[in-house]
């Protein structure tokens, strides 16, 4: 059957961050992860304490070592990914916890030195909303003035109940405010997306697909609900107050968003990385590929696009 999207390299029938940064750049490129030892302020008591119940480590899990200096944790994973891809370029991406979450000056120390590596084509932030203060707007707005910068926001839900059950400490109303400031500025924003999280049905998972769609951001993300050892939710999970979602409900949740997106949204992810030594459930979500081909053959299976039901 003939793919007939207009964003494609290969088979896929929505529009890949591979497709994109090709696109944009004229050659592979590739995130680099890292760790600032940046906070949350809901684990340092400002909001609340504990972080997101399906939290483990600021949501950095394969960011670089935060004993280590950004450069030093830079040149380590740049040399790893270089083994796929000896030939690419980079885009710095400060993963874990919320990179906005300091004074402008701090985070000025701790961006400036890597976006100036040889390689760097763009700069990546993983963020909250609500750590949007004034004087890290004003940088920020520099930043995308001399980068290819992305803002990624954190939203996971548009629920409020969801956010409180999993200790989110954040609204959907102050996710609109600081995404709405964000775009004020021109600034690219990442929105993400968690399937599957405590009491959600398929409706609402979808409901927050069609919120986010109708934002008409540049990038999404769309992560399946990792349940990970040592987590408060992987207490609720093994005493029975929810279940994880299957493989089958997985694939037809991610392709129903795929269809209500408009076609130029580029997806930068549809599932995650489990690690092997944390992950309790579901443990389907480690064979990645699988994941993505079902994916794929569902698509093609409907004969879907993405946007194939975007308003």
């Amino acid at each position: 059957m003939k793919n007939d999207f207009p964003f494609s390299l290969d088979n896929k029938r929505y529009h890949t961050w591979n497709y994109h940064l090709q696109k944009t750049f004229g050659k592979k490129v590739f995130k680099v992860a890292l760790n600032g030892g940046f906070t949350c302020p809901n684990l340092d008591g400002t909001k609340g304490f504990g972080g997101c119940t399906y939290c483990l480590s600021g949501s950095g899990d394969f960011a670089g070592n935060p004993g280590h200096d950004v450069l030093v944790q830079f040149e380590e994973i740049k040399e790893k990914m270089h083994k796929k891809w000896p030939d690419a370029l980079y885009i710095p991406y400060f993963q874990a916890n919320s990179n906005t979450y300091e004074k402008a000056s701090v985070l000025r120390e701790k961006f400036e030195p890597v976006l100036a590596m040889d390689g760097v084509v763009g700069f990546a932030i993983a963020t909250r909303a609500d750590c949007l203060a004034d004087d890290v707007l004003a940088y920020l707005d520099e930043l995308n003035k001399r980068t290819f910068l992305i803002v990624e926001l954190g939203l996971q839900t548009v629920f409020d109940k969801t956010g409180e059950r999993i200790n989110r400490c954040h609204s959907y109303a102050e996710f609109l405010e600081g995404y709405k400031k964000l775009k004020a500025l021109g600034i690219r924003v990442c929105v993400h997306l968690i399937l599957g999280l405590p009491g959600e049905d398929h409706e609402m998972m979808m409901e927050s697909a069609k919120k986010v769609a109708e934002l008409n951001p540049e990038y999404v993300k769309l992560h399946l609900l990792h349940i990970l050892k040592g987590t408060k939710m992987a207490e609720q999970y093994q005493n029975g107050e929810f279940s994880a979602m299957t493989l089958e409900e997985y694939v037809n949740t991610v392709v129903d968003c795929l269809e209500i997106f408009p076609k130029e949204t580029v997806f930068q992810r549809l599932t995650g990385d489990g690690g092997r030594d944390t992950l309790i459930a579901p443990l389907w979500s480690l064979k990645k590929f699988v994941v993505l081909n079902e994916i794929d053959k569902e698509m093609v299976r409907r004969n879907t696009y993405q946007g194939a039901k975007s308003k």
